[in-house]
């Protein structure tokens, strides 16, 4: 490619116009939203069209909408469909958050009538109102760091920590995805066009982990695997092993 000339911009100057992370912009072309030139030394920069484009990424993300979406939309895709999904998933968080609040002023209101929870109800309660929550990045470090350094090296965890993505948006994606997987594991129909796509984008984002190393992929699954297998961690998760059954038969009916 040559050179380019004009007002372009370097990733230094866009996080500091609109704060973008470097890693982000990576992810960003990653996924195709972005095209970046190269200047004479071989330097990433951006055109007037690229910040533009840039632009219409951030705002679509202020929307709550992954990148895999952001893509399909800057393709053509109609806005309206991919807001059509963003409700059901809102509309499903509600119904549980609705759900986990009735739990609650139930509990509350035995206890102020002087009866007593047994330990089932309690671990109930802990277990509904934990999965009607959107897990944080401190979270889900809380949970699985211990896991992840058993099957991990330390140099392993090192090259982990250098890939190029931005944690709060794989983070918000994988939450979109986990909504989904509540939802649709409930239909148990694995073949459904919802389901394959939801395997291929649950497919797309454990890539970006492991970048493709089936050795990285055994052992991610080997942490997942440790985790439902210890009941107090199985208790915090947002998915169990019925779910992660059904997402495995999806991945099978999308070829994965």
């Amino acid at each position: 490619m040559s050179p380019v000339s004009g007002p372009h911009l370097s990733p230094a100057e866009l996080r500091k116009l609109l704060g973008v992370s470097i890693k982000a912009l990576r992810l960003y072309e990653r996924y195709g939203l972005l095209s970046p030139q190269r200047s004479a030394s071989g330097w990433r920069v951006y055109s007037p069209e690229q910040v533009a484009r840039l632009h219409q990424v951030l705002a679509l993300k202020a929307l709550g909408l992954s990148l895999t979406r952001i893509a399909d939309l800057l393709r053509g895709s109609s806005l309206g469909e991919i807001l059509e999904v963003q409700e059901r998933a809102l509309l499903e968080e509600r119904a549980r958050l609705t759900g986990a609040l009735k739990l609650v002023r139930k509990a509350r209101h035995r206890l102020n009538a002087g009866e007593e929870l047994s330990l089932e109800a309690l671990v109930n309660l802990g277990r509904e109102t934990a999965r009607t929550s959107k897990f944080s990045d401190t979270e889900l470090e809380a949970i699985f760091k211990p896991i992840i350094n058993r099957h991990f090296s330390r140099v392993e965890r090192s090259v982990l920590d250098q890939r190029a993505y931005d944690q709060a948006e794989v983070s918000k994606q994988w939450n979109i995805l986990m909504t989904e997987a509540k939802r649709l594991s409930k239909l148990d129909d694995p073949a459904s066009k919802e389901a394959v796509e939801l395997a291929r984008r649950w497919k797309a984002l454990i890539d970006l982990f492991t970048d493709g190393d089936p050795q990285m992929l055994s052992r991610a699954g080997a942490v997942w695997k440790d985790a439902l297998a210890d009941p107090a961690v199985a208790a915090r998760l947002p998915l169990n092993a019925e779910i992660f059954a059904f997402i495995g038969r999806a991945m099978t009916a999308a070829g994965l």
